[in-house]
């Protein structure tokens, strides 16, 4: 069947694309650079026309509120209108594990009204709530650099590799809409102070690790619930130590 990836270049894009590829499907890797824009509409509708399927893993280009709100509501509004047209039959959408929990921070918030509207769009839909990715850990560990001193959160952390999370958009594409959410995680769960520890240690970084469990995620103080799925949900088999030490893990 036809199957429209939206953000279909990006890091999880390009890796849900070449899956369903190999199994046989015709898709559709749609982003600004392929002439489909979801924010401005353009292409859309020539897109989406003929799709069953719809995946949408496009992201706001910024976590300020006001950028990501106008984001999600412009793209979602041309989405839905596209895919009633066309008779999508299923709409699968990325989003996060906690993201009603998160909604001190701005972006979790245009994230929450991304997920109401697709909720209300009329179309059978899934959405899958991820925890953090591997690959950003780095990034985690950046922003909460103060000097030479990572001050680290020590809420619960349980973080998934990108293949695994490819994986799982590229089954979820394929099976029935379930009209609510499914979760996926990695394999382990501790404090994020101590992932942040192992990823600074396999990559010789001199940064000195501070746990602190006032230390913010970015502008949330996170607990043992904050960021980690409900029992059941979807674990990705690759582990953080075989991960950190793939060339993906050393690229700083």
């Amino acid at each position: 069947m036809k199957i429209v990836v939206i953000g279909g270049t990006g890091l999880i894009g390009s890796k849900t694309v070449q899956r369903l590829r190999k199994r046989g499907h015709d898709v559709l890797a749609a982003s600004p650079n392929s002439g489909v824009n979801t924010v401005t509409g353009e292409g859309l509708a020539e897109a989406v026309a003929g799709a069953q399927v719809v995946v949408d893993l496009a992201n706001s280009p910024s976590f300020e509120e006001k950028v990501a709100m106008e984001f999600f509501e412009a793209a979602g509004r041309n989405l839905f209108s596209a895919e009633k047209a066309a008779g999508v039959r299923h709409h699968v959408a990325l989003s996060v594990v906690g993201t009603d929990r998160m909604q001190a921070m701005g972006y979790f918030r245009a994230k929450l009204r991304q997920e109401e509207h697709i909720r209300s769009s009329g179309i059978p839909y899934t959405i899958v709530h991820a925890t953090q990715f591997f690959e950003f850990v780095g990034a985690i560990a950046q922003s909460a650099t103060e000097g030479t001193n990572v001050r680290a959160p020590t809420g619960a952390f349980q973080p998934i590799a990108a293949d695994n999370v490819a994986d799982a958009m590229a089954d979820t594409a394929l099976a029935e809409p379930v009209n609510g959410v499914i979760e996926i995680a990695g394999p382990e769960r501790a404090p994020m102070s101590e992932f942040i520890a192992r990823y600074l240690k396999a990559t010789d970084d001199p940064r000195t690790l501070v746990p602190d469990p006032h230390a913010r995620y970015f502008e949330v103080e996170i607990d043992a619930r904050t960021l980690v799925p409900d029992a059941g949900a979807r674990l990705g088999a690759i582990r953080f130590e075989d991960w950190l030490k793939s060339p993906a893990a050393q690229k700083k």
